[in-house]
């Protein structure tokens, strides 16, 4: 299934638009984004979001070119290497060359940053788990097949593809 289209999702509903599947979707949506917003904050204290959006990128993709980063992550190339500075004199990312072409340079995680990644990423699983474990097996296989089902509507790559992209 192929990724809705601008057009497509600015849509006004059609007859027959599924009501009931889109509140629930909501519903949901905000207990995610509760659990997001909880597992951040934290991090808030050290990083901005933009700044935590950057290292979250760089866990994934691994090292990349200034331009490809700021791209990544929807930030305008001329002001974005100020980012960068800040992150580095934090200790966030660091600067290095690439391998294939001295000129170039990457911008990766350090130690810090990535563990900082980590760290959020290991209260978000802990949360989920606190509440599917409430959940019993079925109701388990139930949600999983019905988040598969949502992720691969809206365009996401399967977990094997991330690994081949790289993400």
């Amino acid at each position: 299934m192929t990724k809705p289209t601008d057009e497509q999702v600015t849509a006004a509903p059609a007859a027959g638009f599924p009501t009931e599947a889109t509140e629930a979707t909501l519903r949901a949506s905000r207990a995610l984004l509760g659990i997001v917003a909880r597992s951040v904050a934290d991090a808030l204290d050290v990083v901005t979001l933009p700044q935590f959006r950057v290292l979250v990128v760089l866990a994934g993709a691994g090292p990349l070119r200034m331009g490809v980063l700021a791209a990544r992550v929807g930030a305008v190339p001329s002001t974005f290497s100020r980012t960068i500075d800040r992150m580095a004199d934090s200790g966030w990312v660091q600067r290095k060359e690439s391998p294939e072409s001295r000129r170039e340079i990457l911008i990766d995680l350090t130690a810090l940053g990535a563990q900082l990644v980590a760290d959020v990423t290991e209260r978000r699983r802990r949360q989920m788990a606190a509440i599917l474990s409430s959940l019993n097996g079925d109701q388990q296989r139930t949600i999983i097949h019905a988040l598969e089902l949502f992720s691969t509507a809206a365009g996401e790559p399967a977990p094997e593809d991330l690994l081949t992209l790289g993400l």
